[in-house]
Parts: C-alpha cells; sequence; structure tokens
C-alpha cells in the first residue's frame, strides 16, 4: 500500500484537475465555513472571556459576610432535638451584627498562598443637600488593601482611593449619583446615620457612570470613618479576598465557611444565573458554526460523487487491472481531503482577515470608545480544520464506498 500510495494521489489529484469548477466551488465553500467559523468564534469567546476576566476582577473572589446561611436554634429547640417542641410568644433578642472574632478570619484568609484579604463595614446614610436627599449604602474600606483585591480604583472618573486617606470626611460616589444630588469634585454634603449622628463629607472621587459592579446609589469611605459614623467601632461585618486561582474560589470559600461558620460566597455562586446562560450560549454558537462547517462538506460530497459517476468506466479498467476496492476508496477519500485541508489553509487566511477587521471597529460606548474583544488562540484554529476534515472525510467516503463496490465485469460488458 505504502509503494502505491503516491500513485493513488497522483489519480486523485488528476481527477480534481480535470473538474476545475466544481473543485473551485467546493474549496470556497470550505473555506469560507471556516472564516466565518473563526470570526463567529472569535467574537464570541473573546467576549466571553472579557466578561468573565471583568467579573472576576470587578470584586473580590469571595466575600465573607455576616449573615449565617442556616438561622442558630432557638435553645428549647436545642435542648430536646428530635422532640414535640412548639415555641410561641417568644421575644427574639437582637444581637449586635458583625464579624465575631474577625482578626482570626482575616488572618486565616491571609494566610492561604498568594490571597489577599480586606476588611469592610458597610452601612446606610442619607445624603442631604439644601432640600435634595438621597439614601445610600455607605462602604468603609482600607484603600491600599482595596485596590489590590478589586478593579475599584481603574473605574474612578476622578480622584484616586488613596484621597480617602489624606482628605478629612472623604467620600467617593458614582458620577449618577453627584448628578441628582446636584455636587461635583470638592463639594461638601452633609450625612446622617441611622443613628442620628450627622457629619459633613466631601467628594474626593467619582466612578465612572454604566458601571454595574458599583451601585448607583453607594459610596465608599475610609474604614475608621465608615465605624465613627455608624457608631460601630472596631466592628467589620464583611471581609472580601482575592484568590490566587480565581477558579478555585468556591473550594476556598465553602472550606472558610465550614471552619467559621460564616457565609462565604465565591464569585462563581455570586453569578451562577449569569454563567448557567454562558454555557447556553455556548451551545448556541457551536451548533451554528457547525452547521457552517456542515453545509460547506455538501460541496465536496458533490465534487466526489460527480467524479465517482463520471470515472465508472475507469473504476472498472482499475479493478481489472489489480487496484483493490481499498485502493479505490483511498482514491477519493484523498480528493476529499486534498479539498478540505486548501479549504482549511484559505479559511484561516480569511478568518484571520476578518477577524483583523472586525478588530479595528471602534464603538462609542458609554462616552468612550471601545473595540470588540477577540479571541485569537490557536484552539478555535484547531477545532475548526479538524471539523472541516472529518467533515470532508465523511462526505468523500460515501461516495467512495459506492465506487469501490463497481462491478467491473458488468460496466466493461455494458462499454462493449
Amino acid at each position: 500500500m505504502s509503494g502505491r500510495l503516491p500513485l493513488l494521489l497522483g489519480i486523485a489529484i488528476k481527477h480534481l484537475s480535470r473538474r476545475r469548477r466544481q473543485t473551485l466551488v467546493a474549496v470556497s465553500g470550505v473555506a469560507v465555513g471556516v472564516g466565518f467559523f473563526l470570526a463567529v468564534s472569535a467574537m464570541m469567546i473573546g467576549s466571553q472571556n472579557d466578561f468573565i476576566s471583568r467579573l472576576i476582577d470587578a470584586a473580590p473572589h469571595i466575600i465573607i459576610s455576616d449573615e449565617l446561611r442556616s438561622p442558630p436554634p432557638q435553645p428549647g429547640v436545642r435542648a430536646f432535638p428530635g422532640g414535640a417542641v412548639a415555641l410561641h410568644g417568644y421575644k427574639v433578642r437582637n444581637e449586635v451584627r458583625g464579624l465575631k472574632d474577625w482578626p482570626a478570619i482575616l488572618a486565616a484568609a491571609d494566610a492561604l498562598p498568594g490571597a489577599i484579604a480586606s476588611p469592610s463595614l458597610t452601612g446606610g446614610v442619607t445624603l442631604r443637600l439644601g432640600g435634595h436627599e438621597e439614601a445610600i449604602g455607605i462602604v468603609g474600606i482600607d484603600p491600599e488593601i482595596e485596590k489590590r483585591i478589586s478593579t475599584i480604583e481603574t473605574n474612578l472618573r476622578m480622584g484616586r482611593l488613596h484621597d480617602l486617606e489624606t482628605v478629612q470626611g472623604g467620600i467617593i460616589i458614582g458620577e449618577e449619583l453627584a448628578r441628582r444630588l446636584g455636587i461635583g469634585m470638592g463639594d461638601v454634603v452633609s450625612a446622617t446615620a441611622a443613628s442620628g449622628a450627622t457629619r459633613t463629607l466631601r467628594i474626593v472621587g467619582l466612578f465612572k457612570r454604566g458601571q454595574s459592579q458599583l451601585a448607583s446609589s453607594s459610596g465608599y469611605v475610609l474604614l475608621r470613618e465608615a465605624q465613627s459614623m455608624l457608631g460601630r467601632p472596631f466592628i467589620i461585618n464583611r471581609i472580601g479576598i482575592r484568590v490566587a486561582d480565581p477558579y478555585m474560589a468556591q473550594t476556598v470559600a465553602t472550606g472558610l465557611e465550614a471552619r467559621f461558620g460564616y457565609k462565604a460566597e465565591s464569585w462563581q455562586e455570586r453569578s451562577s444565573d449569569l454563567l448557567s446562560l454562558i454555557v447556553v450560549r455556548d451551545v448556541i454558537m457551536y451548533s451554528v458554526v457547525s452547521a457552517i462547517l456542515l453545509v460547506a462538506s455538501f460541496g465536496i460530497y458533490t465534487v466526489v460523487s460527480n467524479s465517482v459517476s463520471d470515472k465508472r468506466r475507469d473504476i472498472a479498467i482499475m479493478r481489472s487491472i489489480g487496484f483493490s476496492q481499498a485502493d479505490l476508496q483511498l482514491i477519493f477519500i484523498a480528493q476529499g481531503i486534498i479539498l478540505s485541508v486548501i479549504g482549511v489553509l484559505l479559511g484561516w487566511l480569511l478568518g484571520t482577515g476578518l477577524m483583523a477587521i472586525l478588530g479595528s471597529l471602534d464603538f462609542p460606548i458609554a462616552g468612550e470608545h471601545q473595540t470588540i474583544p477577540l479571541d485569537h488562540g490557536a484552539r478555535q484554529y484547531a477545532i475548526a480544520a479538524g471539523a472541516s476534515l472529518l467533515a470532508g472525510v465523511v462526505a468523500a467516503w460515501l461516495p467512495a464506498r459506492k465506487a469501490a463496490r463497481v462491478d467491473p465485469v458488468e460496466i466493461l460488458r455494458g462499454a462493449a
């Protein structure tokens, strides 16, 4: 077989060269299918990777809050587990919210390889300016640590997180909130907490408009400023953790929650609905682009099938002089492979050109110029080539079986 292979390939190439128009159509179909597969998958996967990257980096990978997934049982239930106990008319004791023994939780998080933990305190205040009031949630942070676990600072239109430490009573709010209050950089507003404590705050930074990860009705202040304003000294109710491997966040969160009891929510858990939509999106994308490649393979089937029909007499002669059924199948399968390989190479060029054009497009979004995120990974090139070659082989194999079953006696007797 190895000695005949060059001869069989030569016959396959000769057949294709004799049918140039059909060969060109089949190659063009494969090239267009591969090119558009690369362009579509580059856009879809690029936008998906960009979305997940923004999702991962926008906030801490893990957030430990002063919540419990299951409320603690009442003392009567604990005293008589499994018993017929009915409790009614009791008065619930209000406990002071906050993470108990939070330095130990912080130390455990910092002990994780490559992890960074940032304590914070959240609460509600009312901003007043003239006769206008806006209720907001404030977040007390340590600026130097917070900017290492999230992308807050990169989303600032004006100011820096460090300004919270250098300006007494500094606060950073969103552009939309500032517009509603009619204030800007350097302006002073009055803030009143639920306890009735009132103080003045100075605007030292503005978040960009349209940042989904930053609520339009929230503000960031220094941690000790929030503790003083909310009347909760030395108390924190949230710890944000950034881990070395974001995809291990769920495992780490489960371990910390089991150890300390407080709810530890990973970015995967917070975004589970969005991640499930991405899976559905991937299924739809690969279904559509696979259909494109499947349609392109019909051109190969047509070329090989017509070649078999037109070369029935030649096939009979080849069988009569000693060519086996496997030899004949290989000739026509080789035609499908040759058409697929040429189509894939041209499709790679077309796809690369389409990606270059798409990458050069500039769209004004939310007042900024943004380009389409594209994925240029070799994986998509390999998938396109593999799928096209497989489709080409199958499309050529079907008529090749028909060629191998030709009875040379009948064909030659009919020709005589």
